[in-house]
């Protein structure tokens, strides 16, 4: 197996490596062939793991993935699987954008959180001081709507927006838009009584955001949090172009369930609940970055991790727009053609992300977390990485 070391030019830019000895890295990765590889696990790990991996792919039929688990003292497993372009052929390679579904709750969150810490807002602040026309808004504070206990409705459910969706993935949608099919119901439960997954909780954080700091979430995001850890792949797009190169992403959410490249589906249904575009590199800094909280100050960095259970089964907890499962911090995320693990192990400061180009769930479950699940049965037995049941629209 190879060891070139899976080649980034921004990787070699922060080291100040010049730009002609750059691309000459480049191609001597590129001409090893191997330019999508690094282990350095101990050999029988790395064959349990290929065949983990292996088997979850024929067993699913998932077109690839990407896949990184960087663990100090044991070692690192950089790799990439299958193909990233149906049509073509193209091998999926470790360098390659993907959307990255509600992973990118965690950079919305951290943006209020860092408001917060600025002294701009609160977390005990009710949600009708910065958004008007919220249903309740006056009993709903920010921390009900970052740690998932509002009670308003997920505008992801709505029966005719879905519908919508599925006819039209093209469409362009306003922030206030699908907060508005969100209060055409009912909210489900008095704010605080128990936790259940809303989409519309954090489309409201970015409305917030921008309320506050006067910039577009995308403005704010990439000055405050993706430019201070030099995330210079991960963006949050304003249309439905995927940034060069990228994987193509699959899914079966089309109106009679056939398969579809979803890789130019506009992603504004999703905005700041799911719409971001990441890679494998930026999210290997990222989730340690957030298990951390070296963007927040240690006291806002706690309230973040005051985790409540979720009632997905035992070690299932949920945060400020962080999830715990099992000891490992950070989000899953899933959107038409793509699903997301970034997440860190503070106990063994180990980081693992997972990029698979499918949505198209294997008997009810989704496939990242599937991978999730066997990666960690072989490296961290006593911190899984559950499976849990997957719904369409996250």
């Amino acid at each position: 197996m190879g060891r070139c070391r899976p080649f980034r030019e921004r990787r070699v830019r922060r080291a100040g490596v010049p730009a002609a000895v750059a691309i000459l890295l480049a191609a001597l990765c590129a001409g090893t062939g191997s330019a999508s590889v690094r282990t350095d696990f101990d050999p029988a790990t790395v064959r349990k793991l290929d065949a983990a991996i292996t088997e979850v792919m024929k067993q699913t039929g998932m077109p690839g993935l990407n896949i990184g688990l960087w663990m100090p003292g044991r070692g690192v497993y950089e790799k990439s699987f299958g193909i990233a372009d149906k049509q073509t052929g193209t091998p999926m390679k470790s360098d390659l954008h993907s959307r990255i579904g509600s992973v990118t709750k965690t950079f919305t969150v951290t943006g209020v959180l860092q408001l917060v810490d600025q002294g701009k807002a609160g977390l005990d602040d009710p949600i009708s001081r910065y958004v008007s026309g919220v249903p309740g808004g006056d009993s709903i504070t920010l921390r009900q709507l970052a740690d998932m206990r509002s009670g308003l409705f997920d505008y992801t459910t709505d029966k005719k927006w879905l519908d919508d969706v599925r006819a039209d993935p093209h469409r362009t949608y306003t922030p206030r838009q699908l907060v508005d099919v969100a209060f055409g119901h009912p909210p489900n439960f008095k704010p605080g009584a128990k936790w259940e997954y809303s989409n519309t909780n954090t489309i409201l954080l970015g409305m917030l955001v921008e309320k506050v700091s006067g910039q577009s979430l995308a403005d704010y995001l990439r000055e405050h949090v993706f430019a201070p850890l030099k995330l210079d792949g991960t963006s949050l797009p304003g249309d439905s172009a995927m940034p060069d190169p990228h994987a193509h992403g699959y899914t079966d959410f089309t109106p009679k369930g056939t398969v579809a490249d979803a890789t130019n589906w506009n992603p504004s249904w999703a905005w700041a609940a799911g719409a971001v575009i990441s890679d494998l590199d930026d999210l290997h800094t990222w989730a340690p970055a957030l298990a951390d909280g070296r963007l927040l100050t240690p006291k806002t960095q706690a309230e973040r991790l005051r985790t409540l259970p979720i009632g997905a089964g035992p070690g299932a907890s949920y945060g400020l727009g962080i999830l715990d499962f099992n000891g490992w911090l950070g989000h899953n995320g899933e959107l038409p053609g793509y699903e997301t693990i970034a997440a860190q192990l503070p106990a063994e400061k180990a980081t693992l992300v997972v990029l698979v180009n499918s949505d198209i769930d294997y008997r009810g479950k989704n496939l990242s977390s599937m991978i999730g699940n066997a990666v960690t049965s072989i490296v961290t037995p006593d911190h899984l990485w559950p499976a849990p049941v997957a719904t369409k629209a996250k």
